[in-house]
Parts: structure tokens; C-alpha cells; sequence
């Protein structure tokens, strides 16, 4: 799994301002995309350090984006994770990746995903603290990020949508999911050999069996575990696609 370290290149930013509970480093004057502070903020275990992306739109919907195996290299810099934190904001979304703890100027220790998920759900109330008005809230995990963003789920009944890119069916139990509280979109590789298709393909049948939501299933041909090259154009774009229809829509 040493994929989980593609890394992307990091936000240029300058200095750094200290505010009660977390600080944030004012980025340069490059453009829309650097626009992005850097953010350090309360955490079970200590500060958790993440990247911030907000509109201007003070009622814009808001979204967390969970990074990979933190033993693994898994980062808030991993590109899946980059690329879909830009997706979103694109969409309108104010958006926050983060570091587990552990993981980066993150503090505390890998806790098997039991710590992870309080961690995620730190980042969200610090998300939601910023943005009271948000209509609409997402969560959406790569890899190992799958898995506790579909835990989240289950635990906050304000997230009304998710996207799980590569979701570990094969690694982890899913089965926590009974029922699925929202619809969203599970994608994958056709050639992943990270977390197999055939095990994806379980998990979403078992989904499908569920009533009251819809869950959507894409899987890129021919990619792998961490979509490389020109997959994950395909990969983004899907995500895209299905996340504008639903912000039109009224159902979960």
C-alpha cells in the first residue's frame, strides 16, 4: 500500500495567525487555488492540523475529506484526497481535509480507527463551527478515509451525502452500515488489487438491498487502488457529476 503516500504539492502560504482553539496561515496571493489556509484546531488527543478551503457564500454546503492508512503513508496530501478536496470546492463547497492523529503536526497516536473516528468527528464539529448555515453536509473518504467517513455517517444524522472512493471491503467490516442512513456514491477500480472489485461489489449489492436511499456505483475500467494517471480524471469527474445532481435534489 505505499501508494497511500502520493503525495500532492503542497499550498504556498506565509504567516501564521493565532486564534482561540486553532490557528490558520494566511496563503499567498497566487489565485482562487491558494486560498487555502492552513489550520490547526482542538482534537481528542490534542491539535489535529488540516487545510481549510471556504466560499464566499456564507450558506455554502460544507464537506470533510479523510485521507488512507495512516501506517500506511496515508495523508491529507495523498493526491485522491488533493483532488477531491479541489472537486469540492469547485462544486461551491467550503471543504476541510485533515491529518489524523499521529499523522503530520497532528498530535496523538494511531488508534486502530476507533481514534480516527472521534477525530473525524472533531473535524466536523470545528467544520460546522464555521459554517452554521450550511444546508447540505458531506463526507467523503479514500481507502482506509472510506471506511471512517462511512462510520461517521452512521453517527451524525446531518450528513446527507457521501462519496467512498476504494472503500476496504476485503480489510474492514462494513456491515455497521444496517441501515445506510443516506444515499451517496461508492467508487472504484476495475483492476484494484489493493481492496478487490469482487469485494466492492458485495458490499454495494448488500446497499442495494436497503430501502428508503439510493446508492450509486461507478467503477473505472481498467484503474487501480489509488487512480493513477489518467483514471483519475474519470474518477473525479464521476464524483462531479453525481454530487451536482444531488445538491438539486431534495431527498436523501
Amino acid at each position: 500500500m505505499n501508494g497511500d503516500a502520493l503525495r500532492a504539492p503542497r499550498v504556498p502560504s506565509d504567516t501564521v495567525l493565532w486564534v482561540p482553539g486553532f490557528s490558520v496561515k494566511k496563503p499567498g496571493p497566487k489565485g482562487e487555488k491558494n486560498r487555502m489556509p492552513e489550520v490547526i484546531f482542538p482534537g481528542p488527543e490534542g491539535r489535529l492540523e488540516g487545510r481549510y478551503h471556504a466560499q464566499r457564500d456564507k450558506d455554502a454546503p460544507i464537506a470533510i475529506i479523510l485521507h488512507p492508512h495512516p501506517q500506511f503513508g496515508g495523508t491529507m496530501n495523498n493526491l485522491v484526497v488533493y483532488n477531491l478536496h479541489y472537486a469540492f470546492y469547485e462544486m461551491g463547497f467550503n471543504v476541510l481535509r485533515f491529518n489524523f492523529r499521529g499523522v503530520g503536526r497532528s498530535q496523538g497516536e494511531y488508534d486502530q480507527g476507533v481514534g480516527e473516528l472521534s477525530d473525524a468527528a472533531s473535524a466536523l464539529d470545528y467544520l460546522q463551527s464555521m459554517n452554521p448555515n450550511a444546508k447540505h453536509c458531506w463526507v467523503a473518504g479514500f481507502s482506509f478515509g472510506a471506511w471512517i467517513g462511512m462510520q461517521l455517517l452512521m453517527r451524525r444524522p446531518e450528513i446527507t451525502g457521501f462519496v467512498s472512493v476504494s472503500p476496504p471491503a476485503n480489510m474492514y467490516d462494513f456491515s455497521f452500515l444496517a441501515p445506510c442512513p443516506s444515499s451517496g456514491l461508492i467508487i472504484n477500480g476495475s483492476s484494484d488489487r489493493v481492496a478487490p472489485p469482487s469485494d466492492t461489489h458485495t458490499l454495494v449489492d448488500k446497499l442495494h438491498e436497503q430501502k428508503g436511499i439510493t446508492i450509486t456505483h461507478t467503477e473505472v475500467e481498467g484503474a487501480g487502488h489509488f487512480f493513477e494517471n489518467q483514471h483519475m480524471d474519470t474518477m473525479i469527474g464521476a464524483v462531479d457529476s453525481y454530487v451536482r445532481r444531488r445538491l438539486t435534489e431534495t431527498t436523501r
